[in-house]
């Protein structure tokens, strides 16, 4: 579905890159599996009203998250270390009421809701993956295989009582009818509650050039502009921020009904910077897409100049970014070998589009290539400390954001 009009306002849409044709990203194929795949045009803009950062073209919903969904959060340590610490500060700062609830929006294997879990507190998962959703349940977490809108979130009010907190951890981003979800929102939030999400941040793509972060479920790439005027639409308002690490680089908002309560100063600075870094401005995203086609054309010229000398190259990490990065470079087996990947689901697979098979990381580990493309790059300091060995033998890493470089 091709949107001409901003999702949240309505304003004309303008576009200032497009990835050319695309593949799910997250759809690992078997070999025999590729002839009718799926393909659709990736093309990122601004609004010039309320500027949203969103994709032009969307993909149905029911492609990208359903039972055979390949992405399981609880396969990194780095992020349970991540959601535990998040668990702990939501217990600590939010639910200080007898009988707290909270609610959490594309709970994924439950890999955050499972601290409440344990410590007995009333928590709901809403997860539309049904694969992932049965892992979480499994664990004892209760969890609902619905999409997050308002209908349902009427649905949970009625049955469960109003929400002390409501969590997204990058999903909030996914979702196209986001007027829909801060609606349901609102609703469902007790005065005086909480909603607390986290995703990627625009102005850590726009510094970093991390075109990889565009990709079809990442309909829209926040700044605290967009989400101001948005949320403040909906009689909300941001109360604080928190940059985090994960995922190359977030936000973590907490965001109340208006007036409930005090706004933090980190709010206004953050607008203040964001529009000297010129997130609300057109020229900031055309500066953004020439520094994403230099880093193309390196990373190409490398790739191609590392087969030429006879060195062997394979991908790390078969990450949903890696379809972008490979489909928009055209980096097939040619120049990669095979992608070297932890989760059982995807071995034996080939990557979206460009069909470069994907074994698991015993392969890795048994032949060691001399160079390794780093698609999970966001996860680069967990990787580099696991693969200290590799390095010390010669190994090296092939980054390209925030530029194209050889690690170490």
């Amino acid at each position: 579905m091709t949107s001409p009009t901003c999702l949240i306002c309505g304003a004309r849409f303008q576009p200032f890159i497009s990835f050319g044709r695309q593949p799910i990203a997250n759809a690992f194929l078997p070999p025999d599996g590729v002839a009718n795949e799926f393909f659709y045009e990736l093309t990122v803009g601004t609004c010039p009203r309320c500027h949203m950062v969103q994709l032009g073209e969307l993909v149905d919903p029911s492609k990208l998250f359903h039972e055979a969904y390949a992405f399981y959060s609880g396969t990194s340590k780095g992020m349970a270390a991540h959601f535990e610490r998040a668990a702990d500060a939501i217990r600590r700062e939010h639910l200080g009421r007898a009988d707290p609830f909270i609610v959490e929006i594309g709970s994924n294997d439950g890999i955050m809701l499972r601290h409440f879990a344990k410590a007995g507190i009333r928590h709901l998962g809403v997860e539309p993956s049904a694969n992932v959703a049965a892992v979480a349940i499994e664990q004892g977490v209760r969890t609902v295989s619905r999409f997050f809108d308002d209908a349902l979130a009427r649905e949970i009010l009625a049955s469960d009582g109003t929400a002390d907190v409501i969590f997204g951890a990058n999903v909030i981003c996914h979702i196209p009818d986001l007027n829909g979800v801060v609606s349901g929102v609102r609703t469902l939030l007790r005065p005086g509650g909480a909603f607390i999400f986290e995703d990627p941040y625009l102005g850590d793509i726009v510094q970093k050039a991390s075109f990889d972060q565009f990709y079809d479920e990442h309909v829209f790439y926040f700044s605290t502009i967009a989400l101001d005027a948005l949320f403040r639409s909906h009689g909300m308002e941001i109360a604080d921020l928190e940059p985090q690490s994960a995922h190359g680089g977030e936000i973590r908002y907490t965001v109340r009904h208006q007036g409930a309560g005090p706004i933090s100063a980190t709010v206004a600075a953050t607008l203040a910077r964001e529009r000297e870094l010129g997130l609300d401005r057109p020229e900031t995203f055309e500066a953004l897409r020439r520094r994403i086609e230099r880093n193309r054309d390196g990373l190409v010229a490398l790739l191609r100049s590392l087969r030429t000398e006879g060195r062997r190259v394979v991908g790390y990490g078969a990450t949903s970014k890696s379809t972008t990065v490979t489909n928009y470079c055209g980096i097939g087996p040619d120049l990669l070998d095979y992608i070297s990947d932890t989760t059982p689901i995807k071995q034996g697979r080939v990557s979206p589009g460009t069909h470069i098979p994907v074994r698991p990381y015993s392969a890795f580990q048994a032949d060691p290539p001399s160079h390794a493309l780093l698609f999970a790059w966001n996860h680069a300091t967990e990787i580099l400390a696991k693969e200290r060995e590799y390095l010390e033998r010669g190994g090296r890493f092939i980054v390209y954001v925030p530029d194209v470089a050889l690690v170490p």
